[in-house]
């Protein structure tokens, strides 16, 4: 049965290679995700033709009191996810999930883009689509993604894709002394937390836990810990991974003092000098809320990705169980979320 048994290291071996070597590859969809996510029950499916693997799914298992529980595939699946047959088959080998864990629905968020047609064919195949009209904060993940990506450039010419003002920033960061150090140590791991988590107190956001980066750590063998320095002043700080050719910009932060100097400029520049030479393809900046300046991520990143632009994904394309429950995962939780945080607050 192609439920993934993780007690057999032949079967494990197989899936991790075809996902670590599709074109659709995703680090949310690596098998060692799932030790990152340790509060999440996890499961993998895939479907087999010839003996060769061609699509699979990694499902995050996340168990909602009185309602069941979420299977959820972040950026999944792995296949085309235009071929909607396949999918709907790689849907089928997770029933037995679903009965398992009195799924109400299985949810995707495929790195594919949006288009009205494929939106159309996932709707009269029995899916929902949640994408436009959908309030930001009530999606686990943004529609719009920031990818730089490398082309045949080499660390000089990558700068031709950036914008003026933001090639200007990265020169004259190192004319004055900024400098990076990067590293997987656990100094550099620990210095990251401490910026991190000024930066999370600053902007009033939900922090992760140490444990959650040493789990990280723990699990990909590509992940670097970047720091901007100026003379003895540690000023920002990044973790980047390089999955198999795509690399991410997964988690950074910045301090008070300095930020005149551009450090978050050099380091990024930094980390994409490393994936070309690396023989990587692109440069995953992460999600932003709006394409504007009233989101400060957008501006930041579109100075990178000035010629290369958005990725507006398809949104999140779920298989619906229990139409009730979904609902109200939907509708009326979120809006008890938000009280309970503004109560928190006052």
């Amino acid at each position: 049965m192609p439920i993934l048994d993780k007690n057999n290291p032949r079967d494990v071996e197989k899936y991790i290679n075809f996902v670590r070597g599709s074109r659709h590859k995703s680090i949310t969809q690596d098998l060692n995700w799932s030790k990152v996510k340790w509060d999440w029950g996890n499961e993998q499916v895939y479907v087999e033709k010839n003996g060769e693997i061609v699509a699979a799914m990694s499902l995050l298992v996340k168990q909602v009191p009185l309602a069941g529980a979420l299977l959820y595939a972040p950026r999944g699946p792995v296949c085309e996810v235009n071929d909607i047959a396949l999918v709907k088959e790689l849907i089928n080998e997770a029933e037995p999930l679903t009965k398992k864990y009195k799924a109400f629905a299985l949810k995707m968020d495929p790195e594919v883009l949006y288009s009205e047609e494929l939106q159309r064919e996932y709707q009269e195949n029995g899916f929902t689509v949640r994408n436009i009209g959908v309030k930001k904060d009530a999606l686990i993940q943004p529609r719009y993604n920031m990818i730089l990506k490398f082309d045949d450039h080499d660390k000089e010419s990558i700068m031709s894709k950036f914008s003026g003002k933001t090639r200007n920033r990265v020169r004259a960061a190192a004319k004055k002394g900024v400098y990076t150090v990067h590293g997987s140590s656990d100094d550099l791991l620990e210095k990251f937390y401490k910026i991190y988590l000024e930066m999370t107190h600053r902007n009033k956001l939900t922090a992760r836990s140490y444990e959650y980066f040493l789990k990280m750590r723990e699990s990909f063998e590509g992940l670097r810990i970047y720091i901007a320095r100026h003379e003895e002043d540690d000023l920002s700080a990044g973790l980047t991974i390089n999955y198999y050719g795509k690399m991410y910009y997964l988690y950074a932060g910045s301090t008070d003092i300095k930020r005149n100097l551009g450090p978050n400029q050099l380091m990024n520049y930094d980390m994409i000098s490393w994936g070309i030479d690396e023989g990587a393809v692109q440069y995953d900046f992460g999600g932003v809320l709006a394409l504007d300046k009233s989101d400060g991520l957008y501006e930041f990143k579109i100075g990178f990705c000035d010629k290369d632009g958005v990725s507006e994904y398809i949104g999140e394309i779920d298989k619906v169980y229990n139409p009730f429950v979904y609902y109200i995962f939907n509708n009326v939780l979120p809006k008890l979320q938000r009280l309970r945080i503004m109560l928190t607050r006052k």
